[in-house]
């Protein structure tokens, strides 16, 4: 994963993929009307030179039929790296970090959205995501994750 997501092996991106779906197969997950990517900042897009989360949601999309929309959500701001942080400061290094896309935002009333990103420590960025998908109307948000790490 640290391969894929810093040192640009983008190559490892079809195994992971594959992880991935295994893991939506086993839960039976069911099909979102909306597929959304986290979005990177603009400094970390160029400093990674891609979106990981991107990168796992289009072939994804592709594959299941799935509406991906990586221009709904963006971020706002640069934040620090979540890695760096401990578990009590993610939430609020992420909090009002995100906003919606004003003439897209009225797909998301009624709508069951599922987020995807790579990987997911504390859950404060999809949280923060989910807060405001659910003021924007959504009604079903789901996490998809590639991997799950301990606090």
């Amino acid at each position: 994963m640290l391969r894929y997501k810093f040192q640009q092996a983008l190559s490892l991106g079809p195994a992971l993929l594959q992880c991935l779906e295994a893991a939506l197969d086993r839960e039976q997950a069911q099909a979102p009307d909306l597929l959304l990517p986290v979005p990177l900042s603009a400094e970390r897009l160029r400093e990674r030179g891609y979106n990981q989360s991107l990168e796992l949601a289009r072939p994804l999309a592709r594959r299941r039929g799935l509406t991906c929309e990586a221009r709904l959500v963006l971020r706002l701001r640069d934040t620090a790296h979540q890695l760096k942080l401990p578990a009590e400061q993610r939430a609020a290094n992420v909090r009002h970090a995100f906003a919606l896309e004003p003439q897209q935002a009225g797909r998301l009333r009624g709508a069951h959205v599922a987020l995807l990103d790579d990987v997911m420590t504390t859950g404060a960025t999809l949280h923060e995501l989910a807060r405001l998908l659910r003021r924007a109307g959504a009604t079903r948000i789901q996490a998809w994750v590639l991997a799950r790490t301990a606090e």
